[in-house]
């Protein structure tokens, strides 16, 4: 039939978006969670070891002067406190001797002429809930239910490894970030729970922001039987 010839693709990241519309020639290869451009270089473990040190002995905000120094407009958008970005972009500017500011306007120039076409036609459908407050408790709940499930226990056990500390980016994820945290006494455990809750709110607010700049996008109010019903009368339309 017509709709054997459908795949079905369902993720939580951009990542399978960025794997199915973009390609090499676009400039961007798939690390790990991430998209990455070819434009920019890729992590070098010393001198990001480097980075590390130096925050660890003089402090993040000399780190963003540091930014500052070589690339004030990536540094007006960073905030100090954004560890993560602000590493990645002095560390470009080190392995590259670019900023990072230049790297992202040549990506931008490039991108313009790009005429990606796929052998396959895309179809997106996207669960965006129309009701915050619904969304906001179903996030709580499914944190509640991690917890009991052990999420803690879990931590724990990356917590006592001698090769894991809480700058790493894994670390630094919703959840784990606020548990590594509470384990190293800096929080107490009420706290974690309402900071990783919070956490949640804000990552799904950012996805919800992200979602609504796609083109083409068909918006699913709630992962419902009702939204399959959508999704097979859609492709049933398409398929004749």
């Amino acid at each position: 039939s017509n709709l054997s010839k459908f795949e079905t693709s369902i993720s939580g990241t951009d990542v399978i978006y960025a794997g199915l519309t973009l390609h090499e020639k676009d400039g961007v290869t798939i690390q790990g969670d991430n998209w990455v451009s070819y434009w920019q270089p890729h992590a070098d473990s010393e001198i990001r070891a480097e980075i590390t040190e130096f925050a660890i002995n003089q402090g993040w905000p000399q780190v963003h002067q540091r930014l500052a120094m070589v690339d004030p407009e990536s540094a007006a958008r960073i905030h100090p406190n954004d560890t993560q970005r602000l590493q990645r972009a002095l560390e470009v500017y080190l392995v590259s001797g670019k900023n990072l500011s230049a790297f992202h306007s040549e990506e931008q120039i490039i991108k313009k002429g790009t005429n990606h076409i796929t052998p396959f036609n895309l179809h997106f459908f996207g669960i965006q809930p129309y009701d915050r407050a619904i969304l906001h408790k179903r996030i709580a709940s499914r944190f509640h239910q991690m917890l009991e499930n052990g999420f803690v226990g879990e931590v724990k056990t990356l917590y006592q490894r001698e090769d894991l500390y809480e700058m790493l980016p894994a670390i630094k994820s919703v959840g784990y970030r606020q548990a590594w945290r509470y384990l190293s006494g800096e929080i107490d455990y009420d706290q974690m729970v309402e900071k990783s809750i919070i956490a949640t709110r804000q990552l799904a607010k950012r996805q919800l922001t992200w979602l609504r700049t796609w083109d083409n996008i068909r918006s699913l109010g709630e992962p419902s039987g009702e939204s399959v019903d959508t999704i097979l009368k859609y492709v049933e339309s398409i398929s004749i």
